[in-house]
């Protein structure tokens, strides 16, 4: 008895397969956003969507839109509308307008609570897989660091973001300070605080404790010296969260004193400082009166940790867990370089924010292919470059080989996992470059009040290079 085949059934599955290649071709952040949130953060995403109408831009195209601004070169809103136009001229349907009115309308619209969750869902995505190998001793450690970003020189943004306090008016751009905590093994961010660079109650331990909710009991906290706070200990020691900084450089260290553990190495108690002036006398008494740390030095620096037992962690693996503090720098310089976040491009303080969550999101999002690519290579993502990853996914979509199954994944994974970061011990850069500047004085006064002067003295003389 010879099989029977239903007829038509191949040639139908050869149908879906062009229909599912043809969209597939969408524009890179759409099929970015789509391939890689899964039916985990889909289900995440549409529990987090609000009711809306149809219209051209409904919430996840636009989400789409706004993430491959901040991977494109050009991050306009031109572009993205008129990638968007080609996209639907591709699909055989009208491109619709080129005007970018209804598209910004439709960001304006977009809940930040929506890419805030989506960024922070991506994150807790990547830490709940971490694999055991990629963890220091079984345990999370998460990085803390703090940065500064410009964007346009509007009224609002200047009203709530003032610029530096030593530029005149009109001459600078409105500033704002970031602190965010990420993740050692797999690089993703898991939460960010934003506020002003200058004010009452805007420096880095106000907007951290807006983020002590990231660690939990087990965890692990690394930063430099500016977190080695006597309060800040004491409030990580009441959750349960170890940590390993570098010593405040107010602080004098004395090794003649305290419980001896090697040498330069010993426990010692600190005694509570005076009450700062931010802090309530209810909040004051709360604190113990004194803390019990490890002071130890290695090489020229003297770290502070609450890891008090030498035989459990040695003073050379506390030195060399504080060489992986550097990783935070780096994270933040691929955010603010690679992907373009240290210059903002929305003008209102509240798009601003809005527009800082979707940077976030970006980067979790290639933290999420970084992780997957590690998994398939048998290495740590560290090992990983996050500017390679960048490209080949580009150049990827550019290409129109992007497609869902198995096999183009696996091969888009090999690809990434191809370069890995050079290892390179006690490398020193001079903070100087080399390429000189254009020769044109810097701006000194409003740009209406420049414009005015050349209409009326003509264009002031060229700098000598």
């Amino acid at each position: 008895m010879t099989n029977q085949r239903r007829p038509g059934s191949t040639r139908e599955q050869q149908q879906l397969r062009k229909e599912l290649q043809k969209v597939a071709r969408q524009v890179d952040s759409m099929s970015f956003f789509n391939l890689l949130t899964g039916p985990q953060l889909m289900g995440r995403l549409e529990a987090l969507l609000p009711q809306y109408r149809e219209r051209k831009y409904p919430p996840t195209v636009t989400l789409a839109m706004f993430l491959g601004q901040v991977l494109s070169a050009d991050g306009s809103c031109q572009n993205a509308v008129n990638e968007a136009m080609v996209n639907q001229m591709l699909q055989g349907l009208e491109p619709g307008s080129a005007n970018t009115g209804s598209y910004c309308d439709a960001r304006q619209r977009l809940p930040r609570e929506l890419v805030q969750e989506l960024a922070r869902s991506i994150a807790l995505l990547l830490g709940t897989h971490t694999p055991a190998p990629w963890m220091w001793r079984g345990r999370h450690v998460k990085l803390v660091d703090g940065t500064t970003m410009l964007m346009p020189d509007t009224p609002e943004n200047q009203a709530w973001y003032p610029q530096h306090g030593g530029q005149k008016r009109g001459v600078g751009f409105p500033i704002a300070r970031l602190v965010a905590v990420m993740s050692l093994a797999h690089g993703g961010v898991l939460d960010v605080a934003m506020g002003p660079y200058k004010g009452k109650g805007t420096g880095e331990h106000a907007l951290f404790r807006e983020l002590l909710k990231c660690f939990v009991a087990g965890d692990v906290m690394l930063a430099d010296g500016y977190y080695c706070s006597y309060f800040l200990i004491a409030v990580l020691m009441a959750m349960g969260v170890d940590f390993v900084f570098e010593q405040h450089g107010a602080r004098h260290t004395d090794f003649r004193r305290g419980e001896k553990l090697g040498s330069r190495d010993h426990v010692v108690q600190w005694t509570r400082p005076a009450r700062p002036q931010w802090m309530t006398h209810e909040e004051y008494a709360s604190f113990p009166t004194d803390l019990t740390v490890r002071e130890t030095k290695v090489g020229k620096k003297v770290l502070v940790t609450s890891f008090l037992n030498p035989r459990e962690i040695c003073k050379r693996d506390l030195g060399t867990l504080f060489l992986h503090r550097w990783n935070v720098e780096l994270d933040l310089r691929n955010v603010k370089d690679t992907l373009g976040m240290a210059m903002l491009s929305c003008k209102t303080p509240g798009m601003c924010e809005k527009e800082l969550w979707v940077y976030m999101l970006a980067y979790n999002l290639i933290r999420l292919l970084m992780a997957q690519a590690a998994v398939q290579a048998h290495v740590l993502p560290r090992e990983l470059s996050f500017k390679h990853t960048v490209q080949v996914w580009l150049a990827w979509s550019r290409k129109q080989f992007l497609s869902d199954v198995p096999e183009d994944l696996t091969a888009l994974f090999r690809l990434i996992a191809h370069v890995r970061v050079g290892k390179r011990p006690g490398r020193i850069e001079p903070r100087a470059i080399k390429q000189r500047p254009k020769p044109f004085a810097r701006l000194q006064t409003t740009r209406r009040t420049a414009r005015r002067n050349i209409g009326l003295y003509g264009h002031p003389q060229r700098l000598r290079a």
